[in-house]
């Protein structure tokens, strides 16, 4: 009669399960991938339409055999056309897609009356003069960087903004690292916004799928070196996020290091403290204490990438350097997940008004 009854309650719950049409325009690349694992396995996600000019024609299961037999595999790639994604049924559509390139699509489609997920550059950025300063050229669609809200969830207020969203820009993978230890101190007042230096590691794919030599296997294995210096494009939203919490303009110091893993992000921040160094694990506590994917480690305790590989989770951990003054930052994440496709499975809960941990428990 258990059984029973627990097959009856379990048939109702499927039965009255709400299923979102989803769409991932540009979902070939190692983020694109990523997307669709989490898609394929999500409770609430449809997937009726993924796109590639490359792989069109071809289904999900030739394209990515490590889906094959799951539901939805047999999806076929069609070409990215909005009219196509209109017609599939698509309510949310996710771009997986180089800058420059996602805003004509956004656009498109938040005319159609589909709310977007720019996992791009294109709409991070509240000034079209920063984008063009760091992405050298005039921002594709300045009519929408006003619309669009700044996806991480974990920051003051919104979670509720991505909500009522039609456009949601989802974070850089090093901005999510660097923006979540740091906003809360920012916000006390503990630490000098002027005096902040981050250098952080990541895996190779957090290049995409480049035919650049210098991300080769034989060029990137049993190798570390920094790249984008001194001004990697991350620090535009970077420096936009830390001066809203600052309350003040940022210019601070990032260098970003490539490393001979697959995915993960390893940072380490550190900033002159102004305040009690005693309140950093309070004010920390009170800010994440309510926020599903953020783990805060405690002081002395350094984040490790292996244990967030493959999650939503943000790892963070704090040092206080008495001998300069300094606050030392620990975050670790998973660049391909909340540093790209997991942080934006999380906006779409939120926009479709889910759970916000639906199809995100992951370990």
């Amino acid at each position: 009669m258990a059984i029973r009854c627990w097959q009856a309650r379990n048939f109702l719950h499927f039965q009255n399960m709400q299923m979102i049409k989803t769409a991932v325009v540009g979902a070939s690349g190692y983020t694109g991938m990523e997307l669709l694992r989490l898609l394929l396995m999500h409770p609430n996600a449809q997937l009726c339409c993924v796109t590639s000019r490359q792989y069109a024609g071809e289904s999900l299961a030739s394209v990515f055999p490590r889906f094959a037999k799951a539901d939805g595999s047999a999806l076929t790639f069609i070409q990215p056309e909005a009219k196509l994604i209109k017609d599939s049924g698509a309510e949310i559509a996710f771009l997986a897609l180089p800058h420059g390139v996602a805003a004509e699509y956004a656009t498109a489609l938040l005319e159609l009356g589909i709310k977007v997920i720019d996992l791009s550059a294109d709409f991070r950025l509240n000034d079209q003069q920063v984008y063009e300063e760091f992405y050298g050229t005039p921002h594709p669609a300045p009519e929408l960087l006003q619309q669009a809200v700044y996806g991480m969830p974990e920051l003051q207020g919104r979670s509720e903004a991505i909500r009522e969203a039609q456009l949601v820009a989802s974070p850089g993978c090093y901005p999510t690292s660097i923006i979540l230890p740091l906003v809360p101190l920012l916000e006390a007042g503990l630490i000098d916004p002027q005096s902040i230096v981050t250098c952080s590691m990541s895996g190779v794919s957090g290049a995409g799928k480049s035919s650049n030599v210098l991300f080769s296997f034989c060029e990137a294995n049993e190798s570390v070196r920094a790249y984008s210096v001194p001004k990697h494009r991350h620090l535009s939203e970077i420096e936009q996020e830390l001066g809203i919490a600052a309350g003040t303009p940022v210019t601070m110091s990032f260098t970003p290091h490539l490393v001979p893993t697959h995915n993960g992000i390893c940072t380490t921040t550190s900033a002159l403290l102004t305040g009690d160094a005693s309140k950093i694990s309070e004010v920390l506590e009170k800010a994440y204490a309510d926020k599903p994917f953020v783990r805060l480690l405690g002081e002395n305790n350094p984040a490790d990438t292996k244990n967030v590989t493959r999650t939503n989770f943000i790892d963070i951990g704090w040092a206080v350097d008495q001998r300069t003054g300094r606050v030392l930052l620990y975050s670790a994440e998973d660049n391909l997940g909340k540093g790209a496709a997991s942080q934006a499975v999380q906006s779409f809960n939120l926009m479709a008004g889910l759970e916000e941990q639906a199809g995100l428990h992951n370990l």
